[in-house]
């Protein structure tokens, strides 16, 4: 990959896209993760205005303070580049608090991680709405195209998405070049929606690397037939959440009504 061919034309896709649409810039939810890093730099090497969002719901202290350390970078890096903290941890709260007692269980567990999302997706978007910035989306293409690890209307809830068709390998070697902080390249990739902080691996089953090489494979021909071992049983896990996902991946299904039933 150009890496550096790549990076200018990202940014000059964002630039022409948000001078086209007539707004001032960008939103970007800053978690301190390695997709946010690149994206909210990305969108700062536009000129136009940023506005970079912590959103904390009971966040591990070592997301805040690679968030922290990333946004103070940037904004000695670019002028264009402003900040804010929406702590939503009491809204978090009090929404659970207002629904009904169920027993815990895993879909509760998923439920609530995919509440937490979607109140940072409405976050992003009254930020955006107030300074006329449109929301630039973080996932990168394993996630989005591949096994569909967001939420829909939460993280998948954007207006842009500047690197859904990187690999998450493609993003590291973007962040590098673009001089994201060390402590986010070195970080495992987390969500950080659940208490316990899963990384993304723990969620998935599988890493990045393993999840990109089938991706890799499958786009070069590749069948169930050709894998054995370990990369036979990321093949299936990656099979069964594309399919599973799909739901996120294709537009909403609409229900055609016949015209003999309408006339």
């Amino acid at each position: 990959m150009k890496v550096d061919k790549v990076t200018d034309h990202i940014v000059t896709w964002l630039k022409d896209y948000a001078t086209k649409a007539g707004v001032n810039g960008y939103v970007v939810g800053v978690s301190g993760g390695i997709d946010s890093a690149v994206t909210s730099t990305l969108c700062a090497m536009t000129g136009l205005d940023v506005l970079c969002v912590e959103m904390p719901i009971h966040q591990h202290q070592d997301h805040v303070t690679r968030a922290q350390e990333h946004i103070k970078q940037l904004k000695s890096r670019f002028d264009n580049v402003n900040d804010v903290r929406s702590d939503l941890t009491p809204v978090f709260d009090s929404f659970i608090d207002n629904m009904p007692d169920i027993e815990d269980s895993a879909l509760v567990e998923l439920t609530r991680g995919n509440t937490r999302a979607r109140l940072r997706m409405t976050t992003l978007y009254y930020h955006g709405g107030v300074h006329g910035l449109l929301v630039a989306g973080t996932g990168n293409k394993v996630e989005d195209f591949g096994v569909g690890f967001y939420t829909k209307y939460g993280d998948g809830g954007v207006d842009v998405s500047p690197i859904a068709d990187l690999m998450k390998s493609e993003v590291y070697k973007i962040g590098k070049h673009v001089l994201v902080p060390d402590s986010i390249m070195k970080a495992a990739p987390s969500d950080g929606l659940y208490g316990a902080e899963r990384t993304d691996e723990d969620q998935i089953g599988a890493s990045y690397d393993e999840l990109e090489h089938i991706m890799n494979e499958i786009s070069d021909g590749k069948t169930v037939s050709d894998f054995t071992g370990r990369k036979l049983e990321v093949f299936n896990l990656y099979s069964v959440l594309n399919k599973k996902n799909q739901h996120k991946m294709n537009p909403i299904p609409v229900c055609m009504i016949p015209k003999n039933l309408i006339k």
